[in-house]
């Protein structure tokens, strides 16, 4: 729910104030314009379960922290969450002061490339971890490989796409002569791979495994009842391209409803015009076989812990360190078509081909096919809020209220 217009009591009004940033100077990240705002004056922070967000981003405190190439941009924001790992707190009930008084937040704006000019929302989706059937050996029942991670792929960090190759790959093939483009979707369906094609497991068709390599990992059920996790391990690095956008765009079925179910039966119904779309997806994703975790609450995001339900985000990591919170405001998708409010404090720790840009991204919502109905049905123009760590110094010097008091 926005705020309300109109004069602010005197004491809401004071409390604004107090509540304003230390450092209330607009900040640039890329394209995206970091506006200033003050956490008290986030819409539903005080109401939200701030304790599973804290959860979260202490998980991701354990993990070593990777660079981020905007960091050494002039005049790009600090990301460096040392400080505030240290100070996490071992009681939910303290999540609220914590996020206060250790980060300052700042409203993700873009400028409009149209005139006149307006700052436009970002865009939020979904997804999920697909549950699928699968075997360990190769039957007409389970005839398509899942691949393991070949052993001539070299994958790289965001912004260290080595001299010579296009500044867009994520991976290259290391041969005799040096790096070069790894083989796209297509050339790796035709054979391209010859012996790093190492199946690690078996599934029905083409469709399950578009599924599980556009959500990232899935758990699959063997012939003997045995779960097992396919967990990513690595992509060709060549150009994402939605499938269910072509799709829409070819006119075989349209935006509106448009569930995972209903577009990945429309490809089960017209398997040829299905294999040439799925091919025209360059991007292809290696897994490997893993026991799901005893009480992870799902799989291993790009950040390095299990992925959260419903508080794990994935970002662009190109622009923003793992382990950052977003604040998210916009309109959730429920599983009988109906929506209701997003007032969330999510944390990044996961990202995605598809994931490019500073007011972009997606939530993970869990495991199976209800996560799956709302996943396929999130596409959301929500508003994005980044919390960006404050110095040691200005966390002791400037605390904010604690918007839950």
């Amino acid at each position: 729910m926005p705020p309300q217009s109109g004069p602010l009591p005197a004491c809401a009004g004071l409390l604004l104030l107090l509540a304003l940033p230390a450092r209330a100077e607009t900040l640039r990240l890329g394209e995206a314009v970091l506006e200033p705002v003050a956490i008290a004056a986030l819409a539903g922070f005080a109401e939200d379960d701030l304790g599973a967000a804290l959860a979260a981003f202490r998980a991701s405190c354990a993990q070593p922290p990777r660079p981020v190439p905007a960091e050494a941009t002039p005049g790009a924001p600090g990301q460096d969450l040392a400080a505030a790992c240290a100070a996490v707190p071992d009681d939910p009930a303290a999540a609220g002061r914590f996020f206060s008084t250790h980060f300052d937040a700042y409203r993700v704006t873009r400028p409009a490339r149209e005139a006149p000019p307006e700052r436009r929302a970002g865009f939020l989706t979904g997804y999920f971890e697909p549950e699928l059937q699968g075997a360990l050996a190769a039957s007409p029942d389970f005839p398509v490989p899942a691949l393991a991670r070949p052993g001539d792929l070299v994958s790289f960090e965001p912004g260290q796409t080595p001299p010579g190759l296009d500044p867009s790959l994520r991976a290259a093939r290391r041969t005799e002569g040096g790096l070069v483009p790894y083989p796209d979707r297509a050339a790796i369906e035709d054979g391209a791979l010859g012996s790093q094609a190492r199946p690690v497991l078996w599934l029905r068709d083409a469709v399950d495994l578009l599924v599980l390599q556009v959500q990232g990992s899935g758990r699959v059920r063997l012939p003997d009842g045995r779960v097992v996790r396919l967990a990513y391990d690595g992509r060709n690095g060549q150009p994402y391209t939605s499938v269910a956008r072509l799709i829409v765009a070819g006119g075989h079925l349209p935006l509106e409803g448009l569930t995972l179910a209903r577009w990945t039966g429309w490809l089960r119904a017209n398997p040829r015009i299905a294999r040439e779309l799925i091919r025209r997806n360059a991007s292809y994703v290696f897994f490997r076989l893993e026991e799901p975790q005893a009480g992870a609450p799902g799989p291993l995001g790009g950040g390095g812990v299990p992925l959260t339900p419903g508080r794990s985000l994935a970002v662009d990591a190109a622009l923003w360190r793992y382990g950052l919170p977003f604040w998210l405001e916009g309109r959730l998708p429920t599983p009988d078509g109906g929506t209701v409010p997003l007032a969330r404090l999510v944390i990044a720790q996961d990202t995605g081909s598809a994931i490019v840009g500073p007011a972009r991204g997606d939530l993970y919502l869990g495991t199976g096919p209800e996560a799956g109905v709302v996943a396929g049905l999130l596409r959301d123009a929500a508003r994005f809020t980044v919390l960006l760590p404050r110095s040691a110094a200005g966390a002791s010097a400037a605390p904010q209220p604690d918007p839950a008091r």
